[in-house]
């Protein structure tokens, strides 16, 4: 049987027998899964960055630098558990989250149907090939609109971490914002034009030569990891067939992994010779996932596998472990609100204009707090407000005015706030007065 009449029977199949694809629903359905999850964290005010501010937004609250045990606990347990992750099933995530895969395989469909079912566009220096029957300016047209309508709502993705969602809505409605950058425009246009050649020509090319992340996560596979295992004991039948290979976009031979270890376990090759199989009557694919080494009666141990790793990565443990302390310690710890006093060094005359409390809140949700002095005699000084009022996070200052009458000499004093939610914070100074002479 010839390679085409054995793809054509998968094809055949698979618009009428509509054999089983468990492996393929399942991917697409944690693909499309991951692209809501990416909406979600930002939207909902999970995680999002504040360019403004300089800081990270958690639930609604800036984290600042300052902040260090929620920073370095978040960093040590993500790390962590990536490691073990990566250890129990490689680079799985490639093949069944990774937002540039799901692009460049809907890039690739969209290819296929509107320039035929063997069109290939990519910029490996392969001419390109497009069906003769589909070869038409109409087809260009609405695929290139398809692709350029995709890449203007994939870069505003992005923004979404770094405004809030009724800020991009003024984006997209060309509304007045003063939250808006200026060169916001620009930034997106730049973006449009990547994600718009990404999906256009580069599509996997990134995945099989330039991408990092995926030479990252190879780095912890042994032989336990998840992976793609060729059951041998059909060889005449795999031997007129290439119907898996066909299918891999990463362009490798899944029934041999072992000499090419580009898989990245997206299980097409199981769907696809799973087509070939039952469109023969012959059985289930000859392709499946193992997870783990098998033992002297061919069976899995995939317990021991699990326990193998824990073992190789007792470090990774110990380290997420200590960074989920830490970030718990700082969820417990966590101020909402943060301020300092210090010299103004505003001048009246010849002389230093007192202090200035710099007031800043960090939650996204009005607050109010309440400044008090003690230490200083009774009308020796004047603030400027004795609240400070926040409809959002922001920061802003209250002057604090010494009385010139005060006699010469040190007076520590202590600047105290208090929020309505039962915060407190306050702040030492020592202020030396020079007495008649006006000088400190």
């Amino acid at each position: 049987m010839s390679c085409s009449k054995t793809v054509n029977e998968a094809i055949a199949s698979r618009s009428n027998k509509k054999p089983s694809q468990h492996v393929h629903r399942w991917r697409r359905g944690v693909q499309l899964f991951t692209i809501a999850v990416l909406l979600l964290i930002p939207i909902s005010g999970l995680f999002r960055i504040d360019p403004v501010a300089g800081a990270f937004i958690v639930l609604d609250r800036q984290i600042w630098f300052s902040d260090f045990f929620l920073v370095v606990g978040l960093w040590m347990s993500i790390s962590g558990l990536l490691v073990i992750t990566y250890s129990l099933i490689g680079t799985a995530f490639c093949g069944w989250s990774c937002p540039q895969n799901t692009l460049s395989e809907w890039a690739n469909s969209l290819t296929r149907k509107w320039l035929g079912k063997r069109a290939d566009v990519s910029i490996e220096g392969v001419p390109m090939q497009v069906s003769a029957g589909k070869d038409k300016w109409l087809n260009w047209v609405i695929l290139s609109a398809m692709f350029v309508i995709a890449s203007m709502l994939a870069a505003l993705v992005p923004m979404f971490y770094f405004y809030h969602p009724d800020v991009v809505w003024s984006f997209v409605s060309f509304r007045e914002d003063a939250r808006l950058a200026p060169s916001l425009y620009w930034i997106y246009t730049i973006f449009v034009l990547i994600i718009l050649l990404d999906i256009a020509f580069i599509r996997h090319f990134w995945c099989r030569f330039m991408c990092v992340y995926r030479v990252w996560q190879h780095s912890f596979k042994t032989r336990e990891t998840l992976r793609i295992k060729h059951d041998k004991s059909h060889a005449d039948e795999c031997a007129n067939c290439n119907f898996c290979e066909t299918e891999c976009f990463v362009e490798i031979d899944p029934r041999q992994t072992e000499t090419f270890d580009s898989c990245i376990n997206c299980g097409e090759c199981i769907s696809a010779c799973n087509s070939i199989r039952e469109s023969r009557n012959t059985g289930v694919s000859l392709l499946r996932f193992e997870l783990g080494e098998q033992d002297a009666k061919n069976r899995i141990k995939v317990g021991s596998n699990v326990g193998s790793v824990l073992k190789r990565a007792p470090w990774a443990l110990l380290f997420s472990s200590i960074g989920i302390a830490l970030f718990i310690w700082g969820l417990m710890s966590y101020s909402p609100y943060s301020f300092t006093a210090y010299r103004a060094e505003t001048l009246q005359g010849n002389m230093v204009v007192d202090y200035r409390i710099n007031v800043a809140n960090k939650l996204y949700q009005p607050a109010l707090l309440n400044i008090e002095i003690e230490g200083l005699p009774e009308g020796s000084y004047q603030l400027s407000s004795s609240e400070a009022r926040f409809d959002s996070a922001g920061r802003l200052d209250v002057d604090l005015y010494l009385s010139e009458s005060l006699a010469k000499g040190l007076y520590p004093f202590i600047v105290r706030l208090s929020a309505i939610d039962g915060w407190q914070g306050t702040f030492r100074v020592s202020h030396f007065a020079a007495g008649k002479s006006n000088e400190r």
